[in-house]
């Protein structure tokens, strides 16, 4: 696989990739291959089609892909927000994870949020997830002091814990 990565907006077409690529970064055996596992918090799935459909079709929310050599190996969600871009469901394929693409997939956010007009770009973190809040934390996102509850949604993964959100933010 060559190191070249293509970004481009998603389209209903790529949403079974999509949700094959999300779950299988974030839940299950295979999302224990990489870093970004979320399988020891939560069971269940992190998205299904319909829901990847409903995000599509919401204003101001596109699903940014990244594929190498054609095959789709990343994704983020954003969502203009006023003055905010909204990033969520930053994901790298489990395989590849620690290369590089989630700090060009970020910085593609970053960049597209500014073509948007916002001036700043925010996320939630599972609050247990440190590792992934340092993560961000490097790249120049801080921690706002507000905390969200996790939703109670089976469609979104069913927690084996209390869990909660902590919003970041990066000026752009």
């Amino acid at each position: 696989m060559s190191d070249h990565l293509h970004f481009s907006i998603a389209s209903v077409n790529d949403i079974p990739q999509l949700v094959k690529l999300v779950n299988s970064a974030y839940r299950g055996e295979s999302s224990k291959k990489g870093w970004t596992t979320e399988a020891d918090l939560l069971g269940g799935i992190r998205t299904d089609e319909d829901a990847l459909l409903k995000m599509m079709q919401q204003p101001h929310s596109v699903i940014l892909k990244g594929t190498q050599d054609q095959e789709l190996v990343a994704c983020v969600n954003l969502q203009k927000q006023g003055i905010y871009m909204y990033l969520g469901m930053l994901t790298v394929s489990p395989q590849i994870q620690a290369r590089g693409i989630g700090k060009k997939l970020v910085k593609a956010g970053e960049d597209y949020a500014r073509e948007q007009g916002c001036t700043a770009v925010i996320m939630t973190v599972i609050t247990l997830r440190h590792e992934l809040i340092e993560w961000y934390q490097r790249r120049g996102y801080h921690d706002t002091g507000e905390r969200k509850p996790f939703p109670n949604d089976p469609g979104f993964g069913i927690p084996n814990q209390p869990l909660e959100f902590l919003v970041m933010e990066k000026k752009v």
